[in-house]
């Protein structure tokens, strides 16, 4: 009973201070989403990954439309061919399909690499204008979209971070 007492007290005595330290402490919210979305250097590498890709990107549907004339082909004069020309039809087929699918992936591969880069360039000055609008708007905590349940429209420092990377 003496213990239980004894731990009361201790627990009456150490809870208001806790509560007085969380009270000062400053929250701030910022929806990563959106600024990844509005913010002007977002839509530049988006841009610039699309000049650097068209080609690229040109090509692959240029030899899926031959892959498929060649597949029209087998499918409408395949019963009128040799036995050879149709295998050597189907061959050609297997091989551009094969090649193809080599190709578009190291394109793929290729543009999430370069995409990966350009994200990471972005997200490093993202959370530079943050920790600065945090500093400068004195918020100890800066919690993210991705975990917040819930927050209130004066803790959004989204639109700060949007002007100053506008800006930037």
């Amino acid at each position: 009973m003496k213990i239980m007492r004894n731990l009361l007290v201790a627990t009456a005595l150490v809870l208001p201070v806790s509560l007085a330290q969380a009270a000062d402490v400053k929250l701030g919210f910022v929806s990563i989403a959106k600024i990844l979305n509005s913010a002007p250097q977002a839509e530049a590498a988006s841009k610039r990954l699309e000049q650097e890709f068209a080609p690229r990107q040109k090509g692959l549907v240029e030899a899926q439309k031959s892959l498929r004339k060649q597949e029209e082909k087998l499918s409408k004069d395949g019963a009128v061919m040799s036995e050879s020309q149709r295998r050597s039809l189907e061959n050609e087929i297997r091989n551009q399909a094969r090649e193809l699918k080599r190709t578009s992936d190291e394109f793929r591969e290729d543009f999430n690499l370069r995409r990966n880069e350009e994200l990471g360039k972005f997200q490093k000055q993202v959370l530079e204008v943050i920790n600065s609008v945090a500093k400068e708007e004195g918020f100890d905590l800066v919690v993210n979209d991705s975990a917040t349940l819930y927050f209130s429209p004066q803790v959004d420092a989204t639109e700060k971070v949007l002007k100053r990377l506008t800006t930037k």
